[in-house]
């Protein structure tokens, strides 16, 4: 049974997260094209789905920026009804994801690929948040505001950040981002202040989002013009949904569940299809907002949703006379407490390699997208980690009183130390016999049994007789399979298991 306090937050906070995702999801309608009730349907249906059946309570999913850039070609070339064609088919994607269990995977990220994920997405709130300060120029171009609307605009977002940050000292009982922009709201109300409001980006009156087969062409050409754009926005959906997932995790030290996430995502999105809606995925402004109110549980989630539904059927007047000032406070916050400022420390004292994956992951999350980021960073730094490895095999030899001469190998042989390990013999070099001994060595793939293969065969050639020991059982029947003509010692073979699909 949840207590009153407890209560009493998660709706709180459910309230404050509605109001900052309202100008959030018309800006990316905007990007993408579509009305702002296409963007606001997908905030409200989203994070009521994902809320009520996702992996992670307190997470806060909706329309996303990420998304938009990547729906924007799509609506532009073909209709917004091609648009609402392809969330449909990505949402399936996704659950097809969740279905295979592929959510584990996530926790594979590499912790420098997290921080500059991080901080790549606090760079971006930030910056997103100037777009705001540019009005319409004479020639229709967004131009930089000037004079005392700048001053204006500037002055009251300063209040907003002093308000959240000051508030906390006299009491926590209400959100401080709450405080923040009623008081801000009410000030500029009660002087008659003249500046941006929510309104001026668009109105967000509307009734009940509908249900509706997206009016396309049922067919093979559909299919071929979707198919693209719904791989991509399930990725990159998943991708910030679950990292954002792993983020809270460790904020909160509890352990949300990826599968279950990436369900609720995908069927969430198959219905905003459904729905008029353009889809979309994990918020982390939202959701940072969210957890540091202290809202943890599915409630905030489900509060956010019903309050932005509100918003659209009954509070449109009085939300659109939010000044954008406010808003803009609550996510140069929501960008400074997100930001991982003890990254900074960590020069010096971490691997080099590590501190360029957590610099180059920000630096395409700014210049390019999550996605992309993410990808990049976890190939850098699987290429580091192979490198690194492929150093580390060393092969020392030494002359026995009966002529033999053993060879004793040291590290991990796979793919990237293969050809290290291999010119460390010189098979004419050697007497009648050599053994090579593996017992402080692995063999982890493949490439390592092809290598220690073809060294076999290179001594063969040479008239030499080699004898493998300490090889694991795996390893040995490999070789047995093809049919190696080496001799090779069983006595005391350590037991594990080679990375290899011939096994299977």
């Amino acid at each position: 049974m949840m207590s009153p306090a407890v209560l009493k937050t998660n709706l709180l906070s459910g309230l404050t997260v509605a109001l900052a995702m309202v100008p959030e999801a018309i800006a990316f309608a905007l990007v993408a094209q579509v009305s702002p009730l296409t963007g606001l349907y997908a905030a409200f249906i989203v994070a009521l789905i994902t809320s009520m059946f996702g992996g992670r309570p307190g997470m806060i999913s909706g329309a996303t920026g990420a998304l938009a850039v990547v729906m924007v070609s799509l609506v532009v070339s073909h209709g917004v009804q091609y648009l609402f064609a392809a969330v449909v088919l990505m949402g399936l994607f996704q659950l097809l994801f969740a279905a295979c269990r592929l959510g584990k995977f996530i926790r594979m990220v590499p912790h420098p690929v997290m921080l500059g994920f991080v901080n790549g997405l606090a760079i971006v709130i930030f910056l997103a948040q100037f777009g705001h300060f540019k009005v319409a120029g004479a020639d229709g171009e967004p131009v930089w505001m000037s004079g005392m609307p700048l001053y204006l605009m500037i002055g009251l977002t300063a209040l907003t950040v002093a308000i959240i940050y000051l508030f906390p000292r006299l009491t926590k009982a209400v959100p401080a981002t709450l405080v923040a922009i009623v008081a801000v709201s009410l000030l500029t109300l009660g002087l008659d202040i003249d500046t941006r409001t929510v309104g001026d980006l668009g109105s967000i009156a509307g009734g009940l989002p509908n249900f509706q087969v997206p009016a396309v062409p049922w067919n093979l050409d559909t299919l071929m013009v979707i198919l693209p754009y719904s791989l991509i926005l399930a990725a990159i959906g998943l991708i910030e949904s679950l990292l954002t997932l792993n983020l809270i995790d460790d904020m909160t030290e509890t352990r949300g569940r990826p599968n279950r996430e990436s369900a609720a995502q995908g069927a969430a999105n198959v219905v905003t299809g459904f729905f008029g809606g353009m889809g979309g995925c994990a918020m982390i402004g939202q959701s940072m907002i969210n957890v540091g109110n202290g809202a943890l549980h599915r409630l905030s989630g489900v509060a956010t949703a019903l309050f932005l539904l509100s918003f659209i059927l009954f509070g449109s007047s009085l939300i659109e006379q939010i000044p954008l000032a406010a808003l803009i406070g609550v996510m140069f916050v929501v960008a400074e407490k997100t930001f991982e400022w003890g990254s900074f420390r960590l020069f010096g004292k971490v691997p080099p390699s590590d501190v360029l994956v957590g610099l180059l992951v920000a630096a395409v999350t700014v210049a390019v997208d999550l996605a992309a980021a993410v990808v990049v960073g976890v190939i850098v730094s699987a290429l580091v980690f192979a490198w690194e490895h492929a150093k580390q095999v060393r092969v020392t030899s030494r002359d026995m009183p009966d002529g033999r001469k053993v060879y004793e190998v040291e590290g991990t042989v796979f793919f990237a130390s293969a050809a290290n390990f291999s010119q460390q013999f010189v098979p004419r070099d050697d007497p009648e016999r050599v053994e090579i001994d593996f017992r402080n060595a692995k063999l982890m793939d493949h490439s390592a049994i092809e290598a220690v293969n073809a060294l076999a065969e290179r001594y063969q050639r040479a008239g030499k007789h080699v004898s493998l020991r300490h090889l694991s059982p795996d390893c040995t029947e490999l070789m047995d399979k093809a049919r190696r003509m080496i001799i090779v010692d069983y006595h005391e073979d350590p037991r594990y298991h080679v990375a290899d699909d011939k096994l299977a």
